[in-house]
């Protein structure tokens, strides 16, 4: 296996159906959460990231601890963000304690960074969507828009509340959204005029402007 480099933006071979851990989650709730779901990996010196789900993409767990610590968080994700082979996407700790710090890390993760950011309750509620991240990632479009409206219809409830987020969005037009583009990834790199046709002119332009605020590509903290 590839190692990556120090600053954890080296090549990596993660086999197919696997996820790469860092050694610093072996025994959590959310290695456990996914034992027996998709098999684990452990390595040392993955840092800056927690979890390789394939070669160029990856997660970055930020717990309700690193929030009310501080900004160091911060580092980690500005040197994913900088690394032109690696899609990083974020999960966050959003519980009662860490909710007022949960704007911040948003604007900064979403607006300043461009990255893909993921509210979540729980280390359990964690595991369960970086399983359905890796699914995603691996299984074949379908070809019927039915089954495609299905699976949207069927998402992990932490992908509804994350598009409920949204600005211009709210509890109607998630479910829409979902049927449409049924992953974060493809919501964000949807265009305007797409957008349009399932929530409308002016909740299309929000939600383009949510994702594709300028951001500095190289910034250091």
């Amino acid at each position: 296996m590839e190692r990556p480099t120090p600053a954890g933006a080296g090549p990596i071979h993660v086999p197919l159906g696997h996820i790469v851990a860092n050694e610093k989650w072996r025994g959590s709730q959310l290695a456990q959460g996914m034992q027996g779901k998709i098999k684990l990996i452990f390595e040392d010196g993955l840092t800056p990231v927690d979890f390789h789900l394939s070669n160029r993409s990856c997660v970055l767990y930020i717990t309700e601890a690193d929030l009310v610590a501080g900004n160091s968080y911060r580092k980690r994700l500005v040197r994913v963000r900088n690394a032109s082979n690696l899609q990083g996407i974020v999960l966050v700790e959003k519980t009662r304690m860490s909710e007022q710090y949960f704007p911040a890390v948003q604007k900064f993760t979403v607006l300043d960074l461009g990255m893909v950011l993921l509210p979540v309750a729980s280390q359990m509620e964690a595991s369960c969507l970086i399983i359905q991240l890796v699914q995603e990632q691996t299984k074949e479009p379908s070809k019927n828009p039915f089954l495609r409206k299905k699976r949207a219809l069927l998402s992990e409830p932490s992908l509804l509340r994350t598009v409920q987020q949204i600005p211009g969005v709210g509890k109607v037009k998630a479910p829409l959204l979902l049927q449409k583009f049924p992953s974060i990834q493809q919501l964000s790199n949807a265009s305007t005029q797409e957008l349009e046709q399932v929530v409308g002119q002016a909740a299309a332009q929000q939600i383009h402007a949510f994702f594709t605020q300028p951001s500095t590509k190289n910034c250091r903290y």
